[in-house]
């Protein structure tokens, strides 16, 4: 016989779509004894809720899900892209502008990479935008080190194996010579850690300046450093089929002097 499923959605889930963590950092937060459940520590992400349950994170009740909102972020070089650093470096969100809700990255610029990162409040659309299924076109502007011939990029167009880690092929155009530097524009589906400065190293081509200009459909554009635009209600539910919602009275976002 068949059991019924009991009602509501997996806890991970509705913090993820509060805008409380990802699904991933949900069920590690709820692991670690951090969420309660009508007054009663949980241990286990394998729990359903429903609205008429008080969840809280360290103390703090969770609200309402907001209705799904997406920015474009400008991130400079020497910012890290995680909630907490270790090491006590700047991350992108300690110099998020004033008045901006909780916010994930999607994905992820290492710390001396800048240009595009996406910014959202919906972890559903956090995780739907990493998914390799997605195969979303990143591209990016890369300055590299030397004189390359349109030739010595081969290896990348038909894709590489480093230290047991396959790259899918990448898209690579020789732009420009400047002095003793090259700038390309280089297009990859993946995004896995730091892949075009290892691919470029491994064809002797060090990089030293790499921008993101876009991630899918989102487009780096005149967006000037350590600025953020949020992507329109409308344009983001045509690229990615969500349902229409209604949007809460947004706060004025003050920029930081």
């Amino acid at each position: 016989m068949s059991q019924t499923p009991p009602p509501g959605e997996r806890i991970a889930k509705v913090l993820a779509r509060a805008g409380v963590a990802s699904r991933r950092e949900a069920e590690r937060m709820i692991e670690a004894g951090r969420v309660s459940v009508n007054g009663k520590t949980i241990a286990s992400p394998a729990l359903n809720v429903t609205e008429k349950d008080r969840i809280t994170v360290d103390g703090k009740e969770v609200g309402e899900a907001e209705a799904p909102r997406l920015w474009l972020y400008h991130k400079p070089a020497g910012l890290v892209t995680t909630a907490r650093d270790e090491k006590g470096r700047e991350t992108v969100f300690d110099k998020l502008p004033e008045g901006m809700p909780r916010v994930m990255s999607v994905g992820r610029l290492d710390i001396n990479s800048e240009g595009l990162l996406l910014l959202t409040n919906d972890g559903g659309i956090k995780r739907k935008l990493e998914l390799p299924a997605t195969g979303w076109l990143r591209k990016y502007r890369v300055r590299v080190k030397g004189a390359p011939k349109d030739a010595d990029f081969e290896p990348l167009r038909r894709g590489l194996t480093l230290e047991g880690e396959r790259f899918q092929p990448m898209t690579v155009t020789l732009d420009r010579q400047q002095g003793a530097n090259a700038w390309l524009t280089v297009a990859i589906r993946e995004g896995k850690n730091r892949e075009i400065r290892r691919a470029m190293e491994a064809i002797e081509l060090p990089v030293n300046r790499l921008l993101r200009v876009s991630y899918g459909p989102f487009r780096l554009g005149d967006l000037k450093p350590g600025a953020v635009e949020e992507v329109k209600p409308r344009v983001l539910r045509d690229q990615l089929g969500l349902k229409e919602t209604p949007q809460k009275p947004e706060r004025k976002v003050r920029r930081r002097r």
